[in-house]
């Protein structure tokens, strides 16, 4: 159970780095003083990034307790 714990905390560093990589994205778009519109564009490019490293952040954590409950 040891994998599954150790497995479930690097998905969840994964996801982790993902939502950080979308911060950093959205507020460098910002600091360029972009248009509404193409603001707009770099959010909904970041959104689907940001929502697959939120899900892999939580199957990550999923995995860590499932394996905490097993061991």
């Amino acid at each position: 159970m040891q994998g599954l714990i150790w497995g479930g905390a690097i998905v969840s560093v994964a996801g982790l780095c993902g939502l950080v990589w979308c911060i950093f994205k959205v507020a460098a778009a910002k600091r360029a003083e972009l248009s509404d519109d193409d603001l707009r564009a770099v959010i909904q490019g970041v959104v689907p990034i940001n929502l697959g490293a939120l899900f892999l952040s939580v199957i990550g954590l999923m995995m860590v307790v499932i394996g905490v409950f097993l061991n």
